[in-house]
């Protein structure tokens, strides 16, 4: 530990001249005390560094001096592959790994490209997560990771969302997927490849026999297989919907890509009220009813006859309530 900080003490002068001990404490999380000792044991090692007093003052290394310590680790290496998401990298326990892994990569680069990266820091930032949804607590996530790194089977207690909705499950752990700042295990059983939510672990033990990944395996394409079967499979049924043109205009922010990729195709010629009628899917009549209700009454259900009662019935009983005045206590 001790030897990964004076490094990244080494590193961080070389790349960013001149800095005090405070700045140093700051950047590494530690105490100035132990910056001071840091710096004496760097001075004792033969590394010519040397420190200015005054207010403007600091430590600094002798002009020309480069070290040749670039090298990366094996995790560091990995963590690369997070280099743009920290939050993720952070999320698997590669927070500070990769924090010392693009430390060195800045420390190794020529002076032209090292300003570029630090213009490219301020201009660009990734963020993973969706709009208007809370991160998944994910307390197993790590446990889920190490399984995945060593080929460990592991035997999960597993809340879903049909009855029985806590399962038991032994699985082989392919590999991790972030959708939408939310994880997602890739697992083998004995009947097929299946997908779980890792917020719905419960409980996870980590088994000592060892599995072997099938001959081939590609998660990235497994994952967009998953993709497309899902929605094949959720959208059971379509819907004939009319709709105001300007609720047609704003349906990609108001509804998932597959419905409104399907009202933009399907999208006929106004009718004299300046009207369209679409052709949208949905998954059954009671999650297309809270779906559509959404539009208000700039969208009318034509069909399936089920869905225009039930929005009927929803409507009449929204009007019956809001007809009266709030129940006060």
């Amino acid at each position: 530990m001790r030897a990964s900080r004076l490094l990244s003490v080494l590193l961080l002068l070389q790349t960013r001249g001149r800095m005090t001990a405070q700045q140093l404490a700051d950047e590494l999380e530690v105490s100035v005390r132990t910056v001071y000792r840091d710096v004496e044991s760097l001075a004792a090692a033969g590394v010519p560094l040397y420190g200015d007093a005054g207010h403007d003052g600091g430590y600094r290394l002798v002009d020309g001096y480069r070290t040749r310590l670039t090298g990366l680790t094996r995790d560091e290496a990995e963590a690369l592959f997070l280099a743009g998401l920290p939050g993720p990298a952070a999320d698997l326990g590669l927070g500070a790994v990769l924090a010392t892994a693009q430390l060195k990569l800045t420390a190794a680069l020529p002076d032209d490209l090292r300003d570029r990266t630090s213009v490219l820091r301020q201009r660009f930032h990734l963020d993973t997560s969706a709009w208007y949804a809370e991160t998944d607590p994910v307390p197993h996530l790590a446990a889920v990771t190490d399984a995945v790194w060593r080929q460990r089977r592991i035997r999960i207690r597993y809340r879903r969302w049909k009855a029985p909705q806590e399962v038991t499950r032994t699985l082989e752990p392919y590999g991790l997927v972030l959708k939408a700042g939310r994880w997602y295990l890739v697992a083998g059983r004995p009947e097929r490849v299946r997908t779980f939510r890792v917020s719905q672990i419960l409980r996870i033990r980590v088994l000592e026999d060892r599995f072997d990944r099938p001959h081939g395996f590609d998660l990235a394409a497994h994952w967009r297989s998953y993709l497309e079967e899902f929605d094949a499979r959720r959208h059971q049924g379509e819907a004939v919907v009319r709709l105001s043109p300007r609720v047609l205009r704003q349906l990609p922010d108001l509804m998932e890509p597959a419905v409104a990729h399907a009202a933009r195709r399907s999208a006929g010629p106004p009718d004299p009220d300046g009207r369209v009628r679409v052709v949208v899917p949905i998954e059954s009549v009671a999650h297309a009813a809270g779906m559509l209700l959404r539009l208000g009454a700039e969208a009318e259900v034509l069909e399936p006859a089920e869905l225009r009662a039930l929005m009927a019935e929803t409507v009449a009983a929204l009007a019956e309530t809001y007809r009266h005045p709030p129940t006060s206590g």
